[in-house]
Formats: C-alpha cells, sequence, structure tokens
C-alpha cells in the first residue's frame, strides 16, 4: 500500500502535499521532532520523534520502500530512501533517483568543504517560489501516480 512520507522539518510544502495525498486516499506521515500542528485529516497522521540527530530520519528510512513517495531535502535521507526503492522529491518537485542521487550527494559534501574551508562564504542558497510550488505539485501528482500503479 502506498504511502506518503514528509521529512517535516522546515518543508515549505505540507499543506500541498496533503492534499494531493487526501485526493489520492494514501496515508500520509508527517515526521518531526516536534512544533507542529497535527492535521484533522484522518489520512494524516503526525509522528512526533525524541529530539536527537537524525531521529525522524532513520524513522522514514525504515519505514519507508517500493511504492512509497518521500518528500525531504535532506540528501542523506533520500538516499537511504533511493535504496530503499522509494520514490524521493526534493521541495521543489526535483526527483532524487539511483541515477542522480550519487551526484547529488557529492555536491553535498563539495559545498560542505567549499564552507568550511571560507568562514566568510555565506549560504546563498534561493529562496523557495511559486514556481517551486508549482513544481512541486506537478512531481507529487506524478510520483503519487506512478506509486500507486507499481504497488
Amino acid at each position: 500500500m502506498t504511502a506518503l512520507y514528509i521529512d517535516a522539518d522546515a518543508c515549505p510544502v505540507k499543506a500541498e502535499a496533503e492534499r494531493v495525498a487526501t485526493r489520492h486516499g494514501i496515508a500520509m506521515f508527517v515526521v518531526s521532532n516536534g512544533g507542529l500542528r497535527p492535521s484533522q485529516n484522518p489520512l494524516v497522521e503526525t509522528v512526533i520523534v525524541p529530539d536527537g540527530p537524525d531521529i525522524a530520519d532513520m524513522w522514514i528510512a525504515e519505514r519507508c520502500g517500493a511504492g512509497d513517495v518521500v518528500v525531504t531535502g535532506d540528501i542523506p535521507l533520500a538516499a537511504k530512501c533511493v535504496a530503499a526503492g522509494a520514490q524521493v522529491l526534493k521541495h521543489n518537485g526535483e526527483p532524487l533517483t539511483a541515477a542522480n542521487i550519487g551526484n547529488v550527494l557529492a555536491t553535498r559534501d563539495l559545498m560542505a568543504d567549499l564552507r568550511a574551508a571560507d568562514p566568510f562564504r555565506q549560504g546563498g542558497g534561493k529562496g523557495f517560489t511559486k514556481a517551486d510550488r508549482s513544481r512541486f505539485l506537478d512531481a507529487l501528482e506524478r510520483a503519487l501516480r506512478a506509486a500507486k500503479a507499481a504497488g
């Protein structure tokens, strides 16, 4: 049975994901270490994990598999989920797959090294746009359809 897992800490598309999951009648797990208002939607389960490094990530990685969809911006978690057979989307709709996760991990590590070498280097990340939200909705719709067809 297909499920949607949301790595909810700093996730800007929880409400959008809930709407799409509800339309498909798919269970959705919103996983964080607290601070979220639980949804009243019976298809949405808010999972509060204990504080600690990567506890929410471990919860998702231990449960997801083929036929599931995971939404996360955490690249190491994405790699574990891809290895488990789940479809993975970033918040901007970019799919993370077996074909690209190695390059994405390498780029992440390179950027971490560059930031560590230059303490004055600032994040420089792009803001989340309406176009990102639209791409996410389209990508999630396609991912859930494919997951349901495979499951």
